[in-house]
């Protein structure tokens, strides 16, 4: 069973927590490690954790300091399958530690993240006197942060052909509604800090959400099969070694299979190449296509959008995700056969195919058009039409990120004396590494769907040359 599985309609993602049901294939392989930089400021903080808990959390790892910021370090010989951190619930925080006075003021429309982030406030206006201050002292600030809610609007400029875009304006007017609906005795910024905070830091949990310390401070990496696990029966979360580590190596896990987008949105960062990369599109049915109305109620009817379903149907216009298809002369898994099926359904021509359409989904599994259409030129021309679409989004990529790179670069010419030109710097690379990320995904599906085409026409001619007929044989349904 998952434990607290992410969802993307709130304003920030969060990791999940797994449950020690989960099986583990320990074959990550071992990659050059971060430098090990001491961090002096820690000296005391596992300490005080473990005397908080009344528990040893970890006798093999200490806090460093690395590239990627506080670092977790193996400070001794770890071997796979070791456990190497043990961090119990009572030294975790959750919405339950919002306290009640406040509590009973929050409408049910205030969900974990706004709780949680009014827990880090309140704990911080106490300062010392709070008895979480050792952790919340040592939070990133706001300039150690790259979500791109911190990202100023020329620097989202870089990634608006993403989709990362619009999710991140999203992201802080949903934190300004909580912060209207909260009303607290803070400002704005000072709130979307601390959401960000339990965005990128806070784990899924029976609780909604919690934020752990010293399991926050190991970073990501995809390729990893470490993840936090919850243990019910023993009320703790745990980290289970994937492979052997050195003293001073740094110890990494894998928060989730996030592509860039989700890491660049809610943690902050991204990778040069990510395997997890996928790409969000919409398309619709044009207002001007006769058909229309007929298309969209027979998509309704038999393409019903489910909860938490990226790749669904409805009337504002219908999302879909892609991911890297590996081969070229596979079956095409990465795109949503359910967007191979909209475009059979976009090719119609007439209320017969429509019926045809509905009569076959309805004779089989109820799904529309996932089979391919009965002539070769409408299953062709659908599939044209859709690598034109993604041929078109290609374009606009390799267009956007020649113009970021230009206009970005002016740009950090004239701040070269700033000292912002670090951050300036840094957020153009994640900007490259995402739509890089989102441009291979894209590359790969074009040429899948020509070489689709291409297959199709070969045997179309072959057929016609043999005197056969436009209908499409049972071995095509292997496509």
């Amino acid at each position: 069973m998952l434990l607290g599985a992410r969802f993307i309609d709130r304003c920030c993602l969060h990791r999940p927590i797994v449950c020690l049901s989960r099986r583990f294939k320990f074959s990550s392989p071992a990659k050059p490690q971060d430098s090990h930089c001491v961090d002096k400021d820690c000296d005391d903080f596992l300490p005080w954790l473990e005397q908080k808990a009344g528990v040893e959390i970890s006798s093999v790892l200490s806090i460093g300091k690395s590239t990627y910021g506080r670092s977790l370090f193996a400070s001794k010989s770890i071997q796979t399958g070791d456990c190497i951190l043990k961090v119990p619930y009572n030294v975790q925080i959750s919405p339950d530690n919002v306290p009640s006075k406040i509590n009973s003021l929050l409408g049910d429309e205030v969900g974990n993240i706004a709780k949680l982030a009014i827990v880090i406030l309140v704990e911080w206006k106490m300062g010392q006197d709070s008895e979480w201050a050792p952790y919340i002292n040592r939070l990133p600030q706001p300039g150690e942060m790259h979500s791109t809610i911190f990202w100023s609007e020329g620097e989202l400029k870089m990634i608006q052909q993403s989709s990362v875009y619009q999710e991140t304006i999203n992201q802080k007017a949903q934190i300004q509604k909580d912060f209207l609906a909260i009303k607290p005795d803070i400002s704005l910024k000072e709130f979307m800090h601390a959401c960000a905070l339990v965005g990128s830091r806070a784990w899924g949990s029976t609780k909604g959400l919690s934020l752990i310390p010293f399991a926050d401070f190991v970073n990501h990496d995809g390729f990893s099969d470490s993840v936090l696990l919850g243990d019910e029966d023993k009320q703790l979360s745990e980290v289970i070694a994937d492979r052997n580590y050195a003293p001073g190596e740094q110890v990494l896990i894998r928060y989730g299979k996030f592509p860039n987008a989700t890491l660049l949105l809610d943690f902050g960062f991204t990778l040069p190449y990510n395997i997890y990369d996928q790409v969000q599109i919409q398309v619709n049915i044009p207002h001007h296509d006769l058909l229309r109305t007929l298309k969209l109620e027979l998509l309704h009817r038999h393409c019903p959008p489910k909860i938490g379903d990226v790749n669904s149907f409805s009337s504002m216009g219908n999302s879909f995700t892609i991911k890297e298809v590996k081969s070229a002369r596979g079956k095409g898994r990465g795109i949503p056969q359910s967007l191979r099926a909209f475009a059979r359904i976009f090719c119609c021509t007439s209320p017969q195919e429509l019926s045809d359409l509905a009569v076959e989904a309805a004779q089989n599994d109820g799904r529309l058009a996932r089979r391919p259409l009965k002539s070769w030129n409408r299953e062709i021309q659908a599939h044209q039409v859709l690598l034109s679409w993604i041929t078109q989004l290609i374009n606009e990529y390799n267009t956007s990120i020649k113009v970021h790179v230009t206009t970005f670069t002016l740009f950090i010419i004239t701040a070269l004396a700033s000292p912002l030109y670090e951050t300036f710097a840094l957020r153009k690379q994640m900007a490259r590494d995402l739509l890089t990320g989102e441009l291979r995904v894209l590359k790969s599906a074009g040429a899948w769907l020509e070489n689709y085409c291409a297959t199709l026409t070969t045997k179309s001619y072959l057929s016609d040359e043999n005197g056969g007929s436009e209908t499409v044989l049972g071995s095509r349904a292997k496509f």
